[in-house]
């Protein structure tokens, strides 16, 4: 009998860190993705926050271009408005295709090119789509990784009790924009 007893609270310890285990690193994957997120959120700003300074630097250049530079303001005022996931990825890829647009006409314009505020913000907007593009990468695995984790047997049992909602991708919609918009002059 004191075996059996023994044996039932033994199975009732190991249940219980089990549990706790369980729901604790549920807990840590959910609050990584949601840094992850965080770290594409202050690249976002800081490509939102370069734009203006860029419209700024070629306006005087493209005066009969202002139909592009309407373009990639609005499509800025877009990015920055929108939340979530699926919209925010929408809303940066107008923003990347106006800014491709930009830039190509840009090309016709020899003194912009030289321009040193220019080749300033081209080097900045690259390293930030280098950053953009890092960050969305690390928020994608640590989302799989999350994922998997609340869809597997048994840590569904306990993601399911408290209610662990499976988190969105970041991604492009069109394989065409999947690559980092080209800014060389």
């Amino acid at each position: 009998m004191l075996g059996l007893t023994i044996g039932v609270i033994a199975v009732g310890v190991i249940a219980i860190l089990w549990f706790v285990l369980t729901y604790n690193g549920l807990i840590t994957w959910r609050t990584r993705v949601r840094d992850a997120w965080a770290q594409i959120d202050v690249q976002l700003k800081r490509r939102h926050d370069l734009i203006p300074n860029l419209v700024n630097t070629v306006k005087g250049y493209l005066k009969h271009e202002r139909e592009v530079l309407e373009n990639v303001t609005k499509a800025r005022q877009q990015a920055v408005d929108v939340s979530g996931i699926a919209d925010t990825a929408r809303a940066e890829n107008v923003l990347t295709q106006a800014l491709r647009q930009l830039f190509a006409v840009a090309e016709n314009y020899p003194e912009l090119k030289a321009n040193q505020n220019m080749l300033a913000l081209q080097e900045e907007l690259t390293s930030t789509e280098n950053k953009i593009a890092y960050a969305r990468q690390f928020y994608n695995d640590a989302v799989m990784t999350y994922n998997v984790t609340t869809q597997k047997i048994p840590a569904n049992i306990v993601a399911g009790m408290f209610d662990f909602r499976p988190e969105e991708f970041f991604e492009l919609e069109e394989p065409a924009e999947r690559e980092a918009p080209v800014v060389e002059f």
